[in-house]
């Protein structure tokens, strides 16, 4: 867990199962090369601050939920890769809308969203990276003018627009640096192997049931992060245990013949 802090990037995801009808948080920290899961009451910034530190200087990909952006104002050397993907749903939210103001703003915001997917699709077609990014520029600022500048009166506008007054370059940050995914797709796919456990078992009934299921769940999502068999780790571990020898890591994958 303490090794999260050191990471230079982070995705991340929580989820909300219940323990004896109690609300409890499942939390996904998505690293390069592993996955850990911690369970706790909260659902709030505290979590964060246990986990990462008051001085995490790395990039956290997350949704626009608010305990993200109160650790971005604890922790004033974290960034934050907003998830497009997210945005989209809450544009399209706008596009359904009754009011035919706040539908036609959606739309129009909605396009631009498109083109800027539609122009990281179309990567390969580039004659370079600088082209590329530049195209995405294009967009970008293109996108901001629009959700901005021309902004019908209504609230529901007027929240989208503060949001991209006050966050514009938490959205944008994968277009300086390759390195960033402009999605939180790989924190959400790694937290449903929560989502699914819960379905089944409905869930853990008690301390050390929460425990356990931290860690089995940081083994078998690590392990399909690696390329590498959860079961062949876990009989490794047994076998080490009654051996009296050192545990196996899930720090790196073994080396393969």
């Amino acid at each position: 867990m303490r090794l999260l802090a050191r990471e230079a990037l982070l995705n991340l995801d929580e989820t909300g199962p219940k323990e004896n009808g109690k609300r409890l948080w499942t939390w996904c920290f998505r690293a390069a090369t592993y996955t850990v899961f911690k369970i706790d009451p909260s659902r709030g910034s505290d979590v964060l601050l246990e986990v990462l530190g008051e001085k995490f200087d790395g990039l956290l990909g997350c949704d626009y939920f608010s305990a993200y952006r109160k650790y971005m104002r604890l922790s004033k050397n974290v960034a934050l890769q907003f998830c497009l993907a997210h945005l989209i749903r809450d544009v399209k939210f706008l596009c359904d809308h009754p009011d035919a103001d706040n539908r036609d703003y959606g739309e129009r915001v909605l396009t631009l969203l498109r083109k800027l997917f539609a122009t990281m699709h179309r990567r390969d077609e580039y004659l370079s990276e600088a082209t590329f990014r530049r195209s995405l520029e294009r967009v970008r600022n293109d996108l901001c003018w629009e959700v901005g500048m021309e902004t019908p009166a209504t609230r529901e506008a007027a929240n989208l627009a503060e949001r991209f007054y006050q966050h514009c370059e938490s959205y944008f940050r994968f277009i300086s640096d390759p390195r960033i995914d402009p999605t939180n797709n790989v924190a959400e796919q790694a937290i449903r192997f929560v989502a699914i456990h819960r379905r089944l078992t409905q869930g853990t009934r008690g301390e050390s049931g929460r425990r356990w299921f931290e860690r089995i769940c940081t083994v078998a999502v690590t392990c399909q992060q690696q390329g590498r068999s959860a079961f062949a780790f876990l009989s490794t571990a047994v076998v080490n245990l009654f051996l009296g020898t050192a545990a196996p890591t899930l720090l790196s994958a073994p080396d393969t013949p």
